[in-house]
């Protein structure tokens, strides 16, 4: 099953590069020895710090998310339905911006993975094990979401996914209460698994990322930062909660540690792959599919894969960091319209660029590796929908 996903992402991966190269990308990146990815192993990051090489990605799945996940279709109905509850006794205001907020739409890809973990592991599990599940998978979902609130606080943003935010409506100091609460809630439903360890790794989790967005925040407008602080910050920010969704659901199902592990791995090597295709498509997307204008996160100060590998095939590396340095100073000084104008511009090149390419080079490594850790799990349909999973992330649009 898995040989044939590899065999058509194979294909996917010649048919990307080839389109590429028609349309007059640029080889400089990769001549210049940054197309293998670093594989530096931070303390908190899971498996042996090296990606895969042997497989290739998966090719034609269902675009349309609500298919792939079709398959847990019923549990996430069961996890919405449990984001959603709320104490009467809350204050109603923020009852009713909480019911929003879970309703606006999203993937919902990280529940949906630690239920796809579970059911992989155990077809018909019993119904202890199953609700226990489906709160883990609420936790994550719900820790993700709260996240996002304080996001759009910290970024200052009034739009997420086309709509005004919390952050648009209430005060910042509101919203930052709000995003807490959901916190709160998250931490919950990580309790309600009654798994030690499971809640040991939910809290672990929340400590990385609390961590990973504090160091964002201060290596904003840092243009002398590497690959290996961007790879840390992604773990951080993404993959560390991709991994606890896929570890404790194979905590929570009573699996091997080394089925853990690999499941573990498979989450981790999964979120990479979705950060670094995220962060491609804030150069190549535009504001009606992604819901906010290309280059926002270079606008913030943010600087992302695609953005380094653009930097290392400039010709003279150094004058264009100290322009970009430039541009920004005077930027504070004479208006921002500067530096959306600048912003553009290296949108701009980076789309025509070896940088694209190369940065989706790296997100396919990621997902041989993820399709690596589902080998040697159980053949069924839940292993299947991870590994169209896999496909569906390096394909996205949006």
């Amino acid at each position: 099953m898995l040989q044939d996903v590899a065999r058509s992402v194979s294909n996917l991966a010649e048919k990307v590069y080839t389109d590429d190269v028609q349309q007059g990308a640029s080889t400089r990146a990769l001549e210049s020895g940054m197309g293998e990815t670093n594989g530096t192993v931070y303390s908190d990051t899971p498996g042996n710090g090296r990606v895969h090489k042997s497989m290739t990605v998966v090719a034609e799945p269902p675009t349309d998310i609500r298919l792939l996940l079709n398959p847990v279709h019923s549990s996430l109905q069961q996890v919405e339905q449990k984001m959603k509850s709320v104490d009467g006794s809350l204050f109603g205001p923020l009852a009713t911006a909480f019911i929003e907020l879970i309703g606006s739409g999203g993937k919902r890809l990280r529940p949906a993975l630690a239920l796809m973990a579970a059911e992989s592991l155990a077809v018909q599990s019993a119904a202890q094990a199953q609700m226990r599940t489906i709160a883990i998978a609420a936790a994550v979902e719900m820790l993700h979401t709260a996240t996002l609130v304080h996001d759009d606080v910290i970024d200052g943003a009034l739009l997420r996914r086309g709509a005004a935010t919390l952050n648009a409506k209430w005060s910042q100091s509101s919203t930052v209460l709000a995003g807490n609460y959901m916190f709160a809630r998250a931490a919950h439903f990580a309790a309600e698994t009654e798994n030690v360890r499971v809640i040991h790794i939910f809290s672990d989790t929340l400590r990385i990322m609390v961590n990973g967005e504090l160091r964002q925040i201060f290596a904003r407008n840092n243009y002398l930062q590497d690959k290996e602080s961007y790879y840390e910050r992604i773990y951080a920010k993404t993959a560390s909660l991709f991994a606890a969704a896929t570890e404790s659901a194979a905590v929570l199902m009573g699996a091997p540690e080394e089925v853990i592990q690999e499941l573990k791995s498979f989450g981790y090597h999964l979120g990479m792959a979705f950060q670094i295709m995220d962060d491609i498509l804030d150069f190549v997307g535009n504001a009606e599919t992604l819901g906010k204008p290309a280059g926002s996160d270079l606008r913030q100060g943010t600087l992302t894969l695609p953005f380094f590998y653009y930097v290392n095939s400039h010709a003279n590396p150094s004058a264009f960091v100290d322009f970009m340095a430039e541009q920004r100073e005077l930027a504070d000084e004479e208006g921002e319209a500067i530096w959306v104008n600048t912003v553009a511009d290296i949108v701009t090149a980076v789309r025509s660029s070896s940088a694209i390419d190369a940065a989706r080079a790296e997100a396919l490594d990621f997902i041989d590796a993820a399709l690596q850790n589902l080998a040697g799990l159980p053949d069924n349909i839940y292993k299947q929908s991870m590994a169209d999973l896999c496909s569906f992330v390096v394909q996205r649009t949006y």
